[in-house]
């Protein structure tokens, strides 16, 4: 669990840099992981909660034997389903304040779905082996 606080960025980075090391995930993978946590971590903050606050952050991962990666990921924020827009597909939507998110959610999830339950955004996300 992590404060919904872009301070907590390096304590969220430290988490996945120790489950890519107990999970045998390589550099480039543990990097792609990255970047998707603190997109939605980043937006859960600005966009979500309107700027940092103590409201609770969950991110469970779990990697199978063949290193396909599964994120849980909940918050408090209020709901906002990124499968229920329609994705940017050109570079200049993609440039837009608004889309990225989704956009990477696409194009580094091999499968994902969204459920807001009992006050809570959940996205559980699966990734092809890293």
């Amino acid at each position: 669990m992590f404060p919904a606080s872009l301070e907590q960025l390096h304590a969220l980075r430290a988490f996945l840099e120790a489950f890519c090391a107990q999970a045998g995930i390589d550099r480039e993978g543990c990097l792609r992981l990255n970047l998707l946590l603190e997109e939605l971590f980043t937006n859960t903050v600005r966009h979500g909660h309107r700027g940092d606050s103590d409201a609770p952050v969950w991110i469970s991962l779990a990697a199978g034997e063949d290193r396909r990666v599964t994120i849980t990921y909940e918050d408090t924020a209020p709901p906002f389903n990124p499968y229920a827009r329609d994705s940017p597909d050109t570079t200049l939507e993609i440039g837009k304040l608004h889309g990225r998110g989704v956009l990477l959610l696409q194009r580094l999830a091999a499968s994902g779905d969204y459920a807001y339950l009992y006050g809570r955004n959940r996205l559980r996300l699966g990734l092809n082996p890293l």
